[in-house]
């Protein structure tokens, strides 16, 4: 199979599990369930960008927790790379991709609504505040993609922890030094996450989830979830309240 007929299949069963023409949707990602790709990295973009249509909008994660933090506060908005796979770290470097200005929990995009979901993270204090994609994603009636990585990576899931402020969730508040992409240095201060002594588990979220809110379908070898973010934020939040530790376990010593 070449790269035009695995990009038009990649396209063809994202829209059979659910992915909608015009939508928005943040994917959480990895290379290696899917098989060989012929065009690797650049084909799966290619077919969620047509899956989405011209009028739609692709986020992915560019998450760099493994490199800043306390002991190293330098976040370069243009270079410093992600840590979560090889497809958001391609397209975090894909020209015409913007990224969001959050020291530790950066977002990537490109499309109708990118400029309006990414330009407004610098305004807040914690990693998934109410100026994040994260949070805009829900208002827009956005879905998040998890393409063959299960349920687990959800990072939107500390977005709606942010609302609820489980005892486990935040750290230490970190000065950053921020290089944006036109060469200014800013400061900003962060609260980064926390989970000392806890493991997460976003998995729990399917079990919560109804048909409608979360479909499961196939992409090449990789098994797809698609949620949608009106349940997942209701059913998660729902969830926190009535125990702030659902979605954690106590980290066992070894």
């Amino acid at each position: 199979m070449d790269e035009r007929e695995a990009r038009d299949r990649i396209a063809g069963q994202l829209h059979e599990a659910g992915l909608r023409e015009g939508g928005t949707v943040l994917v959480h990602s990895s290379l290696r369930s899917l098989g060989h790709v012929a065009g690797g990295p650049e084909t799966v973009v290619r077919g969620l960008l047509d899956a989405l249509g011209p009028a739609g909008t692709l986020l992915m994660p560019a998450l760099s927790y493994a490199t800043v933090n306390a002991a190293n506060p330098f976040f370069d908005v243009a270079h410093t790379p992600s840590c979560v796979g090889a497809i958001p770290e391609y397209f975090r470097t894909r020209s015409g991709t913007l990224r969001s200005v959050s020291p530790t929990h950066s977002v990537c995009g490109t499309g109708l609504m990118a400029e309006e979901l990414l330009g407004h993270h610098h305004l807040d204090g914690t990693p998934c505040g109410p100026n994040s994609p994260f949070r805009l994603l829900r208002e827009c009636g956005g879905q998040v993609l998890m393409l063959g990585c299960g349920l687990a990576p959800n990072t939107s899931m500390h977005a709606v922890e942010e609302l609820v402020e489980p005892p486990y969730l935040f750290g230490a508040v970190v000065a950053y030094t921020v290089a944006t992409c036109d060469s200014r240095r800013t400061q900003m201060r962060c609260r980064r996450h926390g989970f000392e002594g806890f493991v997460q588990r976003y998995d729990r979220l399917g079990a919560l989830l109804s048909p409608e809110e979360l479909h499961v379908g196939t992409v090449r070898q990789a098994t797809v979830h698609l949620i949608e973010c009106g349940g997942l934020w209701a059913k998660g939040e729902a969830a926190l309240r009535r125990d702030p530790f659902h979605f954690v376990d106590r980290r066992t010593a070894r």
